[in-house]
């Protein structure tokens, strides 16, 4: 009992900071800010400092409200290789768990035999006989000082690390289509306004060279639109590649050969900023304190910090007497039906109690393992937290940046194309010549195709967020996996 007293202090005393590590060393844990050092509004903005409502970061997918993504993610909660690889380890550390408990109770074997024997010449011989046997033996190691119970803690943390790895993997998963997608779409989107581009410079070019036969114009203009109209044709097929490559790597998140999701991600999905999604209001962030409760990889690193300190506690226990107990019963006859009378019966019961005296420091290297194996934990759990918390003020400024460079783009392009238009109709009338028309068409092709992207990086920037912020899991999901991993055993 006191070791399990133990184990649980050193755990409260590493998370809360307090008090010297088991290993003999004092650490302090990570200090988490009582707010997020980038900007979030109280009154909403980009980011509200509202708590996020749990059905809602645990489907964030569905703020986008793009009925194709909601089937990829679906499709690869069901069928990806890496969360089932998850599924595997969690079924692995379950049946690990079982076993450990199964060494703190007694086992009992049955047995049977016969033995033939004859004398030897030497011995002046004699008949052969047969000697048979059958019986019950048991045995039990009575767990005084903990070191069976330790390993079992050990082994039950495991699975919880288990746990929280799977849903580490589907919020990283969920995470990864959702970015893939955007991808995608931000590709798609390009290419569609790169095709428009050609198409209207195929009609600059055929203007100037109807104007040129005119008289209007000279060659030189005509030149000109066929470079702008061979070089709208150069950026064709990286775009193209681009989209190839995007469907072949969510086909394969999904478990799928490369090109079997190109018929399905062909058309584009019009949702008013044309076929990229993105979420139109504010996301809610919760406190620090709150975030890394949800995340799931400092979970994992608090659980294999637990396990790591009761393993401590069973190297230790391992300085201290073992008391084993075994017994059997059972029958002993020159005849297989004289098995079972009164006379037969055998019975023995062994107590034997065993203390390390001289081990060569085998054992004191074992908890010197140990110990440095819980100080790795330790570090690790820091980190993790460390690292929870950059991810989600990174992603905040992303957000923020992302968005500002959003509207700035906006309103140049708007600018830009109405230049455009002006130039348009001053070179149609004879004002400008042609070079006026296709710097200002320059321009606006460069900021439509940047203003693209930028609608695709406020999209980016909302999913690495909600990853940041641990959705995309709930405790109902992981005890349907954790049974589902359970029968599969």
């Amino acid at each position: 009992m006191k070791k399990a007293l133990s184990s649980v202090c050193l755990l409260a005393c590493v998370l809360s900071g307090g008090c010297a590590s088991s290993g003999g060393g004092a650490t302090n844990a990570v200090p988490v800010p009582d707010h997020w050092h980038a900007s979030v509004s109280p009154e909403g903005g980009e980011v509200s400092a509202a708590s996020p409502d749990a059905k809602a970061l645990a489907q964030w997918w569905a703020q986008f409200g793009d009925p194709v993504l909601d089937a990829l993610i679906g499709d690869a909660l069901a069928h990806n290789l890496d969360l089932r690889t998850a599924e595997a380890q969690l079924a692995e550390a379950r049946a690990r768990h079982l076993a450990s408990g199964a060494d703190l109770g007694p086992s009992l074997d049955a047995n049977a035999s016969v033995q033939r024997t004859a004398a030897s010449r030497t011995l002046g011989g004699g008949p052969s006989r047969n000697l048979y046997r059958a019986g019950l033996d048991a045995g039990w190691e009575v767990d005084l000082f903990g070191r069976l119970r330790s390993s079992h803690r050990a082994t039950a943390a495991d699975v919880a690390a288990s746990v929280e790895q799977w849903r580490a993997t589907r919020v990283s998963l969920v995470a990864e289509v959702a970015l893939d997608y955007i991808d995608l779409r931000t590709a798609q989107r390009r290419l569609a306004l790169a095709e428009s581009t050609l198409s209207g410079r195929e009609q600059s070019l055929a203007l100037a060279s109807w104007r040129q036969q005119a008289g209007l114009v000279s060659e030189l203009d005509v030149a000109q639109a066929r470079t702008e109209r061979d070089s709208s044709r150069a950026t064709l097929p990286v775009l193209r590649a681009t989209v190839s490559s995007a469907q072949d790597q969510l086909a394969v998140l999904l478990g799928e050969a490369p090109g079997a999701l190109e018929a399905r991600l062909t058309l584009p999905v019009g949702n008013g900023d044309g076929n990229v999604p993105r979420i139109a209001h504010d996301i809610a962030v919760a406190i620090p304190a709150d975030t890394l409760r949800q995340r799931p990889d400092v979970r994992a690193a608090e659980q294999r910090l637990a396990a790591q300190a009761a393993r401590l506690d069973a190297a230790r226990a391992a300085r201290y007497p073992g008391l084993q107990l075994s017994g059997s019963i059972g029958w002993e006859a020159l005849t297989a039906q004289g098995l079972g009378a009164s006379g037969s019966l055998a019975r023995s019961l062994l107590a034997s109690l065993t203390a390390p005296i001289f081990d060569s420091g085998r054992i004191h290297a074992a908890i010197g393992i140990e110990d440095a194996r819980l100080e790795q934990a330790r570090l690790a759990y820091q980190a993790a937290v460390l690292v929870a918390l950059q991810d989600v003020e990174n992603a905040l400024v992303s957000l923020s940046a992302a968005r500002e460079r959003e509207s700035r783009l906006a309103d140049a392009t708007a600018s830009a194309q109405e230049a455009y238009t002006i130039a348009q109709f001053r070179y149609q009338g004879g004002l400008v010549d042609f070079l006026a028309v296709l710097d200002s068409e320059r321009t606006l092709i460069s900021l439509q195709d940047q203003l693209a992207s930028g609608r695709g990086d406020v999209a980016t920037a909302q999913v690495r967020l909600y990853k940041a912020l641990g959705g995309g899991w709930t405790n109902e999901t992981v005890m349907s996996a954790s049974a589902t991993a359970g029968a599969k055993e």
